[in-house]
């Protein structure tokens, strides 16, 4: 067993995800308190988030201690952080493991589902990640109805991709993402873990895989998922919950770790001095690490 593989299956604590890329960005920026003003090109506005990036994992605050793993954007993977490649900085110098979100972004909905987009150079990409250190990769579709057809669409893309990226040697995040604003939430969750399962069950427990999900509407709705062979890991998104929302919930769903990405980020600002964004970023590694662990 990897170093890596062993720090995910038994190490304490959540993964942090990073990878705000295209849409999300101009919103993660504004609530750091960086506003549109203050950029003019995509290139402004991703040098802007990746030092915020930089600022969140080399804090004293961001360590292997609390941090199971952090999920970095693709240009994020061909920078730096102090120095070092972005992926190596975090597993040598963090003890944290280097995740890559894949993803080009989503396809407009169909059947109340959004399927990725296509994504071209997969195998480079994939080749290039684990040559870098990356240990996994992240791709997110999202569900919006409970439409049997458009979930099964879902599912079938996303274990498909899972596939590609397990042959290429790292380990998949698969998330079917369900929206938290979906009036039938508990009904297409219910849809969700039964299409789960059974694509779990033709999977070799030898190469397992993680799996990000929303929240449940029912607490310890996905235990079945969490204990079954194939499975690494299952990580819940903070899907829009706030921080204190997110940890509330993710408390009463036993075996399920955070992933979370604004919710982590909640609170921190770029007018903040070290000391005082230090200690922000402190309180909340440290009360998503406790929801994670409880």
């Amino acid at each position: 067993m990897t170093d890596q593989l062993q720090r995910i299956q038994n190490g304490q604590g959540f993964i942090a995800a990073l990878d705000q890329s295209g849409g999300s960005t101009p919103k993660a920026l504004k609530l750091y308190g960086i506003d549109e003003s203050a950029y003019s090109t995509d290139a402004e506005m991703f040098n802007l988030v990746h030092a915020m990036r930089t600022r969140i994992v080399t804090s004293p605050s961001f360590s292997g201690e609390r941090v199971l793993g952090a999920i970095l954007f693709e240009a994020t993977l061909d920078g730096e952080f102090e120095g070092k490649e972005a992926a190596r900085y975090l597993w040598e110098e963090k003890g944290v493991v280097p995740f890559l979100k894949i993803d080009k972004g989503l396809q407009d909905e169909v059947d109340g589902v959004q399927l990725l987009k296509p994504i071209p150079g997969l195998s480079e990409l994939l080749a290039r990640a684990k040559a870098k250190g990356v240990f996994g990769t992240k791709e997110r579709s999202v569900i919006k109805a409970a439409n049997a057809h458009g979930i099964a669409a879902v599912l079938d893309q996303q274990f498909e991709l899972g596939q590609q990226v397990l042959d290429a040697g790292l380990v998949p995040i698969i998330e079917p993402e369900v929206d938290i604003k979906a009036a039938d939430k508990a009904h297409i969750e219910k849809l969700l873990k039964q299409g789960l399962l059974m694509r779990l069950n033709r999977l070799d427990p030898k190469t397992p895989v993680i799996l990000k999900l929303t929240l449940p509407s029912v607490d310890n709705f996905f235990a079945e998922v969490v204990a079954h062979p194939a499975v690494l890991k299952v990580v819940a998104l903070s899907g829009g919950y706030s921080r204190e929302e997110a940890n509330a919930k993710l408390a009463k769903n036993p075996g399920v770790i955070a992933s979370f990405s604004r919710a982590l980020t909640e609170g921190l600002s770029a007018q903040q001095s070290d000391a005082e964004f230090n200690q922000a970023l402190d309180a909340s590694i440290e009360s998503i690490y406790q929801a994670s662990i409880a």
